[in-house]
């Protein structure tokens, strides 16, 4: 029966090890599944958002959703360092390692748990104490095993933040572009009301390097997926949604000579979130609503021939459109369902309120109306 413990006690250590070295050292791999790691944001996820339907529908339920990112995070270091501690103890249980002990204490599996926390955490505190040459040598390893972990651990969280700082500066600069939420509708309809269709090529350019580290670091770092945006009218998943409805509409609005940049946006965008669902494991999920009715799709042809955009016949654009859709919105939909975010129109009914726009107590700040447009403009004529 101790060879069964020593074999639980190896297996336990080994899997935890493991399962850290993949989430924080090498995690890099599209379809290896992390096992514990997995296992528990499946679980605390599924936890989390069921609490979350307690609260209503709005800010108070998106800022209770906001707080399990940063706070899984630490939930799984706190399950990794246990299973580690517990793992150790049961070692030192099955083997009878000799611990000193106080005069008249029992020496009982808790106790072994102790010495081990005290160990792992090295405290140092001198009250068990390993007698024997096997107990010294996996107390010494435990320590070593310990020091190295909260290492990792410290380093590990400044990278993490750094690739969600550098995801959301992006995001926010999308605001004045294309609205809170964003929609493909009005990043086009602002460029070209500002007579900037041009400056789309550069604008994609920049979405296109954002995806590919988008797909890098959420790879490397799943629990980013969960980490929020500042603004609860913004997330990756809208962003994501936005590039690749805008990218379609022009691809499906150009020959294809005339709309390279667009196609390698899309291509890294819609590569982006297939391989993300992929990571999730969620299956594909088709909008259970069309994102761009005809009538939708009419008026934004309208407004942006009335800008001065060249339209293709809307026959041949509506099927180039419905085709390239199939190819991303169940993967979008998919993500945002699993998240908890919703998907952006492809039309606004009505323009937005930039969040840059507003102030605290009014909807809009006074003579912030037009700056935008009008800034536009200046910008352009200059």
């Amino acid at each position: 029966m101790a060879w069964l413990g020593v074999v639980a006690a190896a297996a336990l250590i080994g899997v935890i090890l493991l399962d850290a070295f993949e989430a924080m050292i090498l995690p890099r791999r599209v379809r290896h599944a992390y096992r514990l790691a997995r296992l528990f944001y499946q679980t605390a996820w599924l936890l989390w958002k069921a609490l979350a339907q307690l609260f209503p529908a709005g800010r108070w339920r998106y800022a209770f959703l906001s707080i399990f990112g940063p706070l899984s995070l630490f939930g799984l270091m706190m399950v990794w360092a246990a299973g580690l501690i517990t793992g150790f103890a049961l070692l030192h249980w099955s083997l009878g390692t000799a611990i000193s002990v106080p005069p008249g204490a029992d020496v009982r599996f808790t106790t072994y748990l102790y010495f081990s926390a005290t160990t792992f955490f090295t405290l140092g505190y001198g009250d068990l104490v390993p007698a024997g040459g096997w107990g010294r040598m996996f107390s010494v390893a435990e320590a070593g095993i310990g020091f190295g972990f909260l290492a990792v651990v410290i380093s590990y969280l400044p990278v993490l933040y750094q690739a969600f700082s550098r995801r959301e500066i992006t995001i926010s600069l999308l605001d004045a572009r294309a609205g809170s939420p964003p929609s493909a509708g009005e990043l086009l309809r602002r460029l070209a009301d500002a007579r900037s269709l041009a400056g789309v090529g550069p604008l994609l350019v920049e979405w296109e390097r954002w995806s590919a580290e988008l797909l890098e670091s959420h790879l490397s770092f799943p629990v980013l997926r969960f980490y929020r945006s500042q603004h609860d009218n913004q997330s990756w998943v809208a962003a994501l949604t936005t590039i690749l409805d805008t990218s379609a509409f022009l691809i499906a609005n150009a020959e294809p000579s005339d709309s390279y940049q667009a196609r390698l946006t899309f291509a890294m965008a819609r590569h982006a979130a297939v391989d993300l669902v992929l990571v999730s494991q969620t299956p594909p999920l088709p909008p259970n609503y069309d994102r761009l009715p005809a009538a939708d799709l009419a008026l934004m042809r309208e407004s942006l021939r009335a800008a001065g955009l060249a339209m293709r016949d809307e026959p041949t654009m509506a099927n180039s459109l419905i085709e390239l859709r199939g190819l991303y919105e169940p993967f979008v939909c998919a993500l945002a369902t699993q998240l908890q975010f919703t998907l952006p129109p492809f039309v606004v009914e009505k323009r937005p309120v930039d969040n840059w726009q507003t102030s605290p107590g009014m909807a809009r700040s006074p003579g912030l109306s037009d700056l935008q447009a009008s800034g536009a403009h200046d910008e352009h004529n200059d």
